[in-house]
């Protein structure tokens, strides 16, 4: 029977792996790069509704999904919550602004299920940028996902129904909408929760 380190460690190198194998869709990491990749990035876990990110504070690691999901968000002056971006397994999320300026913003982070990742540091990232040539451009590349879902996300603003928003929601979340709760998406979407359950029994 394993003792619970070599479990950890085991879980450690699986999680390590998906993030190899994710960045070797994008370049060939050098050895010397996947060495300094487990030196540098850190394994994290957080429960379903815990904070990752606080908007009042400085973001200073961005985060590689293993398993689970992480809201993007921010609350209105009068209390509400408005979600702004969803992110997955495989898929890199931080704060933006506050991750790339190093200061406070308006966005909060959390995981909305049970969420396994790998937490990267600025300063290591930096690091890493200065030394390996290849991480940049897997950077640029990768960070075409990101953009995407923020062209999506500003698509969705310029239609006027509901309906309209409901079926571009599923198009860019389609393989984890399910998971994800609808106060969530309604909030995405504008729109109540009472009106996006009755897209939804129209489109059943």
């Amino acid at each position: 029977m394993a003792s619970p380190i070599t479990n950890l460690f085991l879980c450690y190198h699986l999680r390590m792996q998906t993030l190899i194998d994710s960045i070797s869709q994008y370049i060939s990491p050098s050895s010397d790069l996947i060495e300094c990749l487990f030196d540098r990035i850190k394994p994290v876990s957080f429960d379903k509704g815990e904070m990752v990110h606080d908007a009042h504070e400085v973001c200073k690691n961005s985060f590689f999904i293993v398993s689970g999901i992480f809201r993007l968000y921010y609350i209105k002056p009068d209390g509400r919550e408005v979600s702004e971006f969803f992110a997955t397994e495989k898929e890199w999320i931080n704060s933006p602004v506050s991750f790339m300026q190093q200061k406070p913003d308006v966005y909060f982070m959390d995981a909305i299920e049970d969420s396994s990742a790998l937490a990267l540091d600025v300063e290591d990232l930096v690091y890493l940028f200065d030394h390996f040539p290849e991480m940049e451009r897997y950077s640029r590349l990768d960070m075409g996902a990101f953009f995407g879902h923020l062209m999506n996300r500003l698509a969705s603003l310029r239609f006027t129904t509901a309906e309209e928003k409901y079926n571009h929601f599923c198009m860019a979340y389609g393989d984890v909408k399910q998971r994800i709760p609808l106060h969530m998406v309604a909030s995405y979407m504008g729109v109540t929760q009472e009106t996006l359950s009755r897209i939804r029994t129209k489109n059943k």
